[in-house]
């Protein structure tokens, strides 16, 4: 289990942060045996975990709890048990202390099972946990991060707004001191929340919410905890009836004059918009790395349905046709793969400034997973339209990673911007 490998993290980390720091090069044996997708005996041993625990715990019960629109609570908990909800939180705090490339691995072993459980983990473990574990004080982290790494709260974050989304900047639920300088006041709502509720009657447990504290327009925007239970703070609504992702619950939450403890300010006052864009980096990474688990389970499926399914005497895999969409299929699944995971290894958490592909990763991997997906329809006919299959939920599912943590167009407005201003030869 992941709990067990921890001691080994620490010590391949600390090669890590040698290496980088010495001027001798790799050798080529070094570089022949590196393995982009598994860089280290601790992410190969992870993956294998995560496969068996998908093949096991997690298929099973995708489809249901798709069709009924719950959140698998006590599947989510097992994850604590595996050391997955903080998988890169410091060991001080119950974390696994592992890196990015652990965190895509395990984004896209989940995704290529359950998208919508996989979203569910990642907004606990991202969005939350993450970024907590980045911005937050000692104090904070001892208070908050243990529970949420082992599963006892579920957590979640809160950007978006009825009516302030690609804008993040146009947000409006405010924050105010109040006069004995002891609390914030939060009026306000926000829209989209994952894990906003875990059960469809109330909130989730605890949330990292951004909020006005003033109209600079770059230092306007404060980080606040809050819990579950503050006067004030209430479940707007849970969306139901989303196109995809209907095992993952996603709500409006309500901001009625919630008193919060100058304590549970996250980083300095008006300092929220560095620490947002520092984590947008992961958030879309690993979304990204959600792309990938539904092209390749999409690839899987069409591939073996190809050779188990006859048409005019011999199996629809042997004509052109289906072998274009499983080959494509596959080549833009290494291509996007190969590119997650390049970004992934450079990635440090702890630093901002990669946002250049952590833009370019979402853009090339969501639309890819939906056009495999929409392949794999049109591979299995009919078969591919109804659930029994997986693809028709995947294809469902992977529309949201071209909206959620960046829509396409932010993407090309970001990427366009970047390059422009830093890069007058790309390589």
């Amino acid at each position: 289990m992941l709990r067990s490998i921890n001691s080994r993290v620490i010590k391949t980390t600390l090669r890590s942060v040698v290496r980088q720091q010495s001027t001798v090069a790799p050798t080529a044996t070094e570089i022949s045996q590196f393995n982009l997708f598994n860089p280290t005996d601790e992410h190969a041993s992870l993956r294998t975990m995560l496969r068996d625990f998908v093949e096991k715990e997690v298929d099973p019960q995708a489809l249901e709890f798709n069709r009924k629109e719950k959140f698998n609570v006590d599947l989510f908990r097992k994850l604590g048990d595996l050391g997955l909800l903080g998988i890169t939180v410091e060991t001080e705090y119950g974390g696994s202390g592992m890196d990015a490339t652990a965190a895509v691995i395990a984004h896209e072993e989940m995704s290529a099972s359950d998208p919508a459980f996989c979203l569910s983990y990642l907004a606990h473990s991202m969005l939350f946990v993450n970024n907590l574990a980045r911005n937050g004080s000692h104090e904070q982290k001892l208070k908050y991060l243990p529970g949420a790494c082992d599963g006892t709260k579920i957590g979640g974050m809160g950007m978006s707004e009825p009516g302030a989304g690609t804008d993040v900047m146009g947000m409006s639920t405010s924050a105010t001191l109040t006069a004995d300088g002891k609390h914030y006041v939060i009026n306000g709502a926000k829209m989209w929340i994952t894990n906003g509720t875990v059960n469809g009657s109330d909130t989730g447990d605890v949330f990292l919410v951004y909020a006005r504290t003033s109209n600079d327009p770059r230092k306007g925007l404060t980080s606040f905890i809050v819990e579950k239970g503050m006067p004030g703070f209430t479940l707007g609504q849970k969306i139901e009836d989303k196109c995809g992702m209907r095992a993952s619950m996603t709500a409006e939450l309500v901001f009625d004059n919630v008193k919060v403890p100058i304590e549970n300010v996250v980083g300095e006052v008006g300092g929220a918009t560095l620490c947002m864009m520092r984590n947008l980096e992961i958030e879309r990474i690993t979304l990204a790395a959600m792309s990938l688990g539904i092209a390749r389970r999409s690839i899987e499926v069409m591939s073996n349905y190809s050779q188990q399914r006859k048409a005019f005497g011999k199996p629809i895999g042997d004509f052109g046709q289906i072998q274009k969409a499983i080959s494509e299929s596959y080549a833009e699944y290494m291509a996007g793969r190969a590119y997650v995971y390049n970004v992934a290894r450079h990635l440090d958490l702890n630093t901002y400034g990669n946002g250049l592909d952590a833009d370019g990763v979402k853009l090339f991997c969501a639309p890819m997973a939906k056009r495999v997906a929409d392949r794999a329809i049109q591979t299995l006919g009919g078969y591919g339209y109804v659930g029994e299959y997986q693809v028709e939920r995947l294809w469902r599912d992977s529309k949201l990673l071209e909206i959620g943590g960046g829509t396409n167009e932010a993407h090309h407005k970001n990427m366009a911007r970047d390059i422009k201003k830093n890069h007058t030869k790309i390589l």
